[in-house]
C-alpha cells in the first residue's frame, strides 16, 4: 500500500467544527506537522475534505 505525507499548512480557527474535527482525526494539532498515513480510500477522503488546509505529498 502506497504511503502519503501530510501536513498541515493552514490554520483550523474560523473554520467549521466538522473540518477542525477530520484534521485532528488525520493527527494533525499544528501548522507544519506532518504524519504519514497509508494511501486508503478513507483517508484520501479525509484529505479531500481539508484539502485546502493540508499538503499531501507521497512518502
Amino acid at each position: 500500500m502506497d504511503k502519503i505525507k501530510i501536513t498541515q499548512v493552514k490554520s483550523v480557527i474560523d473554520r467549521p467544527q466538522r473540518q477542525k474535527d477530520t484534521v485532528q482525526a488525520l493527527g494533525l494539532r499544528k501548522i507544519n506537522q506532518s504524519v504519514v498515513k497509508a494511501a486508503t480510500p478513507q483517508i484520501l477522503g479525509m484529505v479531500n475534505a481539508v484539502s485546502h488546509l493540508v499538503s499531501v505529498e507521497k512518502a
